[in-house]
Protein backbone atom coordinates (compact mmCIF):
# COMPACT_ATOMS: atom_id res chain seq x y z
CA UNK A 1 0.00 0.00 0.00
CA UNK A 2 1.48 3.34 -1.05
CA UNK A 3 1.48 6.63 0.76
CA UNK A 4 -1.59 7.75 -1.16
CA UNK A 5 -3.61 5.05 0.61
CA UNK A 6 -2.77 6.33 4.05
CA UNK A 7 -4.41 8.93 6.26
CA UNK A 8 -3.72 10.57 9.59
CA UNK A 9 -5.78 9.08 12.38
CA UNK A 10 -7.08 11.03 15.40
CA UNK A 11 -3.68 10.96 17.11
CA UNK A 12 -1.77 12.11 14.05
CA UNK A 13 -0.52 8.63 13.06
CA UNK A 14 -0.96 7.01 9.67
CA UNK A 15 -3.76 4.57 9.00
CA UNK A 16 -5.13 2.72 6.01
CA UNK A 17 -8.53 3.42 4.49
CA UNK A 18 -11.20 1.08 3.32
CA UNK A 19 -12.79 1.13 -0.10
CA UNK A 20 -16.49 1.99 0.34
CA UNK A 21 -17.55 0.65 -3.06
CA UNK A 22 -19.40 -2.23 -1.44
CA UNK A 23 -21.68 0.16 0.45
CA UNK A 24 -22.62 2.55 -2.33
CA UNK A 25 -26.38 2.27 -1.81
CA UNK A 26 -28.10 4.62 0.67
CA UNK A 27 -29.28 2.85 3.80
CA UNK A 28 -31.81 5.42 4.99
CA UNK A 29 -34.48 4.91 2.33
CA UNK A 30 -34.52 8.67 1.76
CA UNK A 31 -34.58 10.26 -1.69
CA UNK A 32 -31.17 11.16 -3.04
CA UNK A 33 -30.19 14.81 -3.03
CA UNK A 34 -28.90 16.38 -6.22
CA UNK A 35 -25.55 18.15 -6.32
CA UNK A 36 -24.82 20.64 -9.08
CA UNK A 37 -21.13 19.70 -9.29
CA UNK A 38 -19.11 16.50 -9.12
CA UNK A 39 -18.37 15.88 -5.45
CA UNK A 40 -14.69 15.34 -4.61
CA UNK A 41 -13.48 12.62 -2.28
CA UNK A 42 -14.40 13.46 1.34
CA UNK A 43 -11.75 13.12 4.01
CA UNK A 44 -13.22 15.32 6.80
CA UNK A 45 -16.86 15.70 7.83
CA UNK A 46 -17.85 18.50 10.23
CA UNK A 47 -21.31 18.27 11.77
CA UNK A 48 -23.13 20.74 13.98
CA UNK A 49 -25.03 19.30 16.97
CA UNK A 50 -28.17 21.25 17.92
CA UNK A 51 -30.71 21.51 15.11
CA UNK A 52 -28.52 19.29 12.93
CA UNK A 53 -27.34 16.05 14.49
CA UNK A 54 -29.94 16.18 17.27
CA UNK A 55 -33.57 15.76 16.25
CA UNK A 56 -36.44 17.76 17.83
CA UNK A 57 -36.43 15.27 20.73
CA UNK A 58 -32.72 16.12 21.31
CA UNK A 59 -31.64 12.63 20.26
CA UNK A 60 -29.46 11.24 17.47
CA UNK A 61 -31.63 9.20 15.11
CA UNK A 62 -30.63 5.64 14.29
CA UNK A 63 -30.18 6.62 10.64
CA UNK A 64 -27.86 9.53 11.48
CA UNK A 65 -25.87 7.36 13.89
CA UNK A 66 -25.46 4.60 11.29
CA UNK A 67 -24.42 7.05 8.58
CA UNK A 68 -21.74 8.69 10.73
CA UNK A 69 -20.39 5.30 11.75
CA UNK A 70 -20.33 4.21 8.13
CA UNK A 71 -18.41 7.34 7.10
CA UNK A 72 -15.91 6.88 9.94
CA UNK A 73 -15.43 3.20 9.07
CA UNK A 74 -14.72 4.14 5.45
CA UNK A 75 -11.91 6.48 6.45
CA UNK A 76 -13.68 9.83 6.78
CA UNK A 77 -12.65 11.77 9.87
CA UNK A 78 -15.64 13.06 11.84
CA UNK A 79 -15.46 16.24 13.89
CA UNK A 80 -18.36 17.77 15.79
CA UNK A 81 -18.47 21.57 15.55
CA UNK A 82 -20.86 23.11 18.06
CA UNK A 83 -21.84 26.22 19.96
CA UNK A 84 -21.97 24.08 23.11
CA UNK A 85 -19.09 24.23 25.55
CA UNK A 86 -16.90 21.14 25.47
CA UNK A 87 -18.23 19.49 28.63
CA UNK A 88 -21.85 19.89 27.48
CA UNK A 89 -21.03 18.41 24.05
CA UNK A 90 -19.25 15.34 25.41
CA UNK A 91 -22.34 13.17 26.10
CA UNK A 92 -23.44 13.62 22.48
CA UNK A 93 -20.01 12.89 21.03
CA UNK A 94 -19.57 9.81 23.21
CA UNK A 95 -22.76 8.27 21.82
CA UNK A 96 -21.14 7.88 18.41
CA UNK A 97 -18.92 5.12 19.72
CA UNK A 98 -15.63 6.10 18.09
CA UNK A 99 -12.79 8.50 18.85
CA UNK A 100 -13.12 12.02 17.49
CA UNK A 101 -12.34 15.66 18.16
CA UNK A 102 -14.84 18.34 19.13
CA UNK A 103 -14.67 21.99 18.11
CA UNK A 104 -16.76 23.64 20.82
CA UNK A 105 -17.96 27.11 21.83
CA UNK A 106 -18.29 28.15 18.18
CA UNK A 107 -14.62 27.52 17.45
CA UNK A 108 -13.00 28.71 20.68
CA UNK A 109 -11.83 25.26 21.87
CA UNK A 110 -10.69 22.21 19.88
CA UNK A 111 -10.27 19.17 22.12
CA UNK A 112 -10.37 15.38 21.91
CA UNK A 113 -12.79 13.17 23.79
CA UNK A 114 -9.86 12.20 26.00
CA UNK A 115 -9.19 15.80 26.98
CA UNK A 116 -6.22 16.60 24.73
CA UNK A 117 -6.36 20.27 23.67
CA UNK A 118 -5.31 21.25 20.16
CA UNK A 119 -6.17 24.96 20.27
CA UNK A 120 -7.93 27.58 22.40
CA UNK A 121 -8.99 31.04 21.26
CA UNK A 122 -10.15 32.80 24.42
CA UNK A 123 -11.81 36.20 24.83
CA UNK A 124 -9.38 38.58 26.63
CA UNK A 125 -10.65 39.36 30.13
CA UNK A 126 -10.25 43.12 29.69
CA UNK A 127 -12.26 43.06 26.48
CA UNK A 128 -14.97 41.07 28.24
CA UNK A 129 -14.93 43.51 31.15
CA UNK A 130 -15.55 46.40 28.77
CA UNK A 131 -18.28 44.40 27.06
CA UNK A 132 -20.12 43.77 30.34
CA UNK A 133 -19.91 47.44 31.26
CA UNK A 134 -21.20 48.64 27.90
CA UNK A 135 -24.00 46.06 27.81
CA UNK A 136 -25.06 46.63 31.43
CA UNK A 137 -28.69 46.97 30.34
CA UNK A 138 -28.64 43.25 29.50
CA UNK A 139 -26.96 41.89 32.64
CA UNK A 140 -29.95 39.65 33.31
CA UNK A 141 -29.38 37.99 29.92
CA UNK A 142 -25.60 37.68 30.26
CA UNK A 143 -23.70 34.42 30.80
CA UNK A 144 -19.91 33.97 30.86
CA UNK A 145 -18.24 30.60 30.30
CA UNK A 146 -14.73 29.57 31.35
CA UNK A 147 -12.56 26.64 30.29
CA UNK A 148 -12.51 25.10 33.75
CA UNK A 149 -14.05 22.07 35.44
CA UNK A 150 -16.66 22.26 38.17
CA UNK A 151 -18.38 25.29 39.66
CA UNK A 152 -17.43 28.53 37.97
CA UNK A 153 -17.35 27.13 34.45
CA UNK A 154 -20.60 29.07 33.91
CA UNK A 155 -21.12 32.45 35.57
CA UNK A 156 -24.15 34.74 35.71
CA UNK A 157 -25.65 37.24 38.12
CA UNK A 158 -29.11 35.67 38.39
CA UNK A 159 -31.62 33.55 36.46
CA UNK A 160 -34.72 35.75 36.68
CA UNK A 161 -34.55 36.89 33.04
CA UNK A 162 -33.48 33.54 31.62
CA UNK A 163 -36.49 31.39 30.89
CA UNK A 164 -37.72 28.59 28.66
CA UNK A 165 -35.07 26.40 27.05
CA UNK A 166 -32.17 28.41 28.43
CA UNK A 167 -33.43 28.04 31.99
CA UNK A 168 -33.73 24.29 31.48
CA UNK A 169 -30.16 24.23 30.14
CA UNK A 170 -28.97 26.15 33.20
CA UNK A 171 -30.80 23.81 35.53
CA UNK A 172 -29.03 20.84 33.92
CA UNK A 173 -25.73 22.60 34.52
CA UNK A 174 -26.27 23.81 38.09
CA UNK A 175 -23.14 22.02 39.33
CA UNK A 176 -21.06 24.24 37.01
CA UNK A 177 -22.81 27.55 37.73
CA UNK A 178 -21.52 30.28 39.99
CA UNK A 179 -23.50 33.45 40.70
CA UNK A 180 -21.30 36.57 40.83
CA UNK A 181 -22.48 40.17 41.29
CA UNK A 182 -21.23 42.14 39.51
CA UNK A 183 -20.39 39.57 36.86
CA UNK A 184 -17.13 41.39 36.03
CA UNK A 185 -15.68 40.18 39.35
CA UNK A 186 -15.48 36.68 37.86
CA UNK A 187 -12.97 37.83 35.24
CA UNK A 188 -9.83 36.68 37.02
CA UNK A 189 -8.89 34.77 33.86
CA UNK A 190 -9.81 34.96 30.18
CA UNK A 191 -13.26 33.49 29.54
CA UNK A 192 -14.08 31.28 26.59
CA UNK A 193 -16.91 33.62 25.65
CA UNK A 194 -19.76 35.83 26.76
CA UNK A 195 -23.28 35.01 25.67
CA UNK A 196 -26.62 36.78 25.77
CA UNK A 197 -29.77 34.67 25.86
CA UNK A 198 -33.44 35.57 25.48
CA UNK A 199 -36.27 36.18 23.06
CA UNK A 200 -35.45 36.87 19.42
CA UNK A 201 -36.71 40.45 19.71
CA UNK A 202 -34.58 41.20 22.77
CA UNK A 203 -31.51 39.60 21.22
CA UNK A 204 -31.92 41.79 18.14
CA UNK A 205 -31.61 44.73 20.54
CA UNK A 206 -28.44 43.13 21.91
CA UNK A 207 -27.05 42.80 18.38
CA UNK A 208 -27.70 46.49 17.75
CA UNK A 209 -26.01 47.39 21.03
CA UNK A 210 -22.96 45.27 20.24
CA UNK A 211 -22.62 46.78 16.78
CA UNK A 212 -22.50 50.26 18.33
CA UNK A 213 -20.19 49.36 21.22
CA UNK A 214 -16.57 50.45 21.61
CA UNK A 215 -15.44 46.81 21.87
CA UNK A 216 -16.98 45.84 18.52
CA UNK A 217 -13.61 45.88 16.66
CA UNK A 218 -12.18 43.40 19.20
CA UNK A 219 -14.91 40.76 19.14
CA UNK A 220 -16.78 38.31 16.95
CA UNK A 221 -20.57 38.25 17.33
CA UNK A 222 -22.50 35.13 16.31
CA UNK A 223 -26.20 34.44 16.65
CA UNK A 224 -28.33 31.33 16.84
CA UNK A 225 -32.10 31.50 16.48
CA UNK A 226 -34.91 29.01 17.11
CA UNK A 227 -38.13 30.78 16.04
CA UNK A 228 -40.44 27.95 17.15
CA UNK A 229 -39.19 28.46 20.73
CA UNK A 230 -38.71 32.24 20.36
CA UNK A 231 -35.17 31.65 21.58
CA UNK A 232 -31.99 33.37 20.49
CA UNK A 233 -28.40 33.12 21.70
CA UNK A 234 -25.86 35.81 20.87
CA UNK A 235 -22.30 34.59 21.39
CA UNK A 236 -19.40 37.01 21.80
CA UNK A 237 -15.95 35.57 21.12
CA UNK A 238 -12.45 36.75 20.44
CA UNK A 239 -11.98 38.65 17.19
CA UNK A 240 -11.97 36.25 14.23
CA UNK A 241 -13.08 33.21 16.24
CA UNK A 242 -15.71 31.24 14.34
CA UNK A 243 -16.56 27.64 13.53
CA UNK A 244 -15.19 28.23 10.05
CA UNK A 245 -11.83 29.50 11.27
CA UNK A 246 -11.45 26.56 13.68
CA UNK A 247 -12.44 24.03 11.02
CA UNK A 248 -9.94 25.53 8.56
CA UNK A 249 -7.20 25.39 11.20
CA UNK A 250 -7.98 21.74 11.91
CA UNK A 251 -8.15 20.78 8.22
CA UNK A 252 -4.81 22.48 7.58
CA UNK A 253 -3.27 20.57 10.49
CA UNK A 254 -4.59 17.33 9.01
CA UNK A 255 -3.33 18.28 5.56
CA UNK A 256 -6.84 18.14 4.10
CA UNK A 257 -7.79 20.67 1.39
CA UNK A 258 -11.13 22.42 1.74
CA UNK A 259 -12.41 20.63 -1.37
CA UNK A 260 -12.37 17.43 0.68
CA UNK A 261 -14.14 18.94 3.69
CA UNK A 262 -17.88 18.38 4.10
CA UNK A 263 -19.93 20.40 6.60
CA UNK A 264 -23.54 20.17 7.75
CA UNK A 265 -25.28 22.91 9.76
CA UNK A 266 -28.58 24.64 10.35
CA UNK A 267 -28.11 28.07 11.89
CA UNK A 268 -26.48 31.47 11.55
CA UNK A 269 -23.46 30.46 13.65
CA UNK A 270 -22.73 27.80 11.01
CA UNK A 271 -22.37 30.26 8.13
CA UNK A 272 -18.56 30.57 8.26
CA UNK A 273 -18.16 26.79 8.52
CA UNK A 274 -20.43 26.15 5.56
CA UNK A 275 -18.75 28.89 3.54
CA UNK A 276 -15.35 27.29 4.13
CA UNK A 277 -16.30 23.69 3.37
CA UNK A 278 -15.95 22.46 -0.17
CA UNK A 279 -19.09 20.34 0.26
CA UNK A 280 -21.61 22.26 2.41
CA UNK A 281 -25.12 21.11 3.33
CA UNK A 282 -27.77 23.21 5.05
CA UNK A 283 -30.53 21.47 7.00
CA UNK A 284 -34.12 21.61 5.80
CA UNK A 285 -35.16 23.05 9.17
CA UNK A 286 -32.89 26.07 8.66
CA UNK A 287 -34.40 29.49 8.02
CA UNK A 288 -35.51 30.39 4.50
CA UNK A 289 -32.74 32.99 4.43
CA UNK A 290 -30.05 30.36 5.02
CA UNK A 291 -31.60 27.81 2.65
CA UNK A 292 -31.53 30.45 -0.08
CA UNK A 293 -27.74 30.86 0.06
CA UNK A 294 -27.12 28.23 -2.60
CA UNK A 295 -25.87 25.37 -0.45
CA UNK A 296 -27.24 21.88 -1.00
CA UNK A 297 -30.33 21.40 1.18
CA UNK A 298 -30.71 18.13 3.06
CA UNK A 299 -33.90 17.03 4.88
CA UNK A 300 -34.64 18.43 8.35
CA UNK A 301 -33.29 17.15 11.65
CA UNK A 302 -36.67 15.47 12.16
CA UNK A 303 -36.03 13.47 8.96
CA UNK A 304 -32.41 12.37 9.56
CA UNK A 305 -31.00 15.04 7.28
CA UNK A 306 -27.43 14.28 8.35
CA UNK A 307 -27.80 10.70 7.11
CA UNK A 308 -29.34 11.85 3.84
CA UNK A 309 -26.41 14.19 3.16
CA UNK A 310 -23.80 11.57 4.06
CA UNK A 311 -25.45 8.88 1.98
CA UNK A 312 -25.67 11.27 -0.96
CA UNK A 313 -21.94 11.93 -0.85
CA UNK A 314 -20.71 8.45 0.02
CA UNK A 315 -23.17 6.90 -2.40
CA UNK A 316 -21.93 9.11 -5.23
CA UNK A 317 -18.17 8.89 -4.78
CA UNK A 318 -15.52 6.73 -3.27
CA UNK A 319 -13.34 7.86 -0.40
CA UNK A 320 -9.85 8.52 -1.78
CA UNK A 321 -7.58 5.44 -1.64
Amino acid sequence: MGASAERLNHRGHRRSERNPAASAEPSTGMPMLELSVVTPSIRLLAADIDGTLLNPQFQISEADMAALRRAQAEGVEIVLVTGRRHRFALPIAQQLGFDLWVISSNGAVTRSLGGETFHRDLLPAEVCRGLCEEMAEYRGNTVLTFDTEGKGAIVLEHMQELSGSIQRWLEKNLEYIDFVIPIEDSLTQDPVQAMFCGSIARMHQVLDGLAASAVEPQITVLRTEYPVRDLSIVDVLNRGCTKGQALERWANFRGIPREQVMAIGDNYNDIEMLAYAGVPFIMGNASEELRARGWAVTPSNAESGVAAAIEQVLGAVRVQV
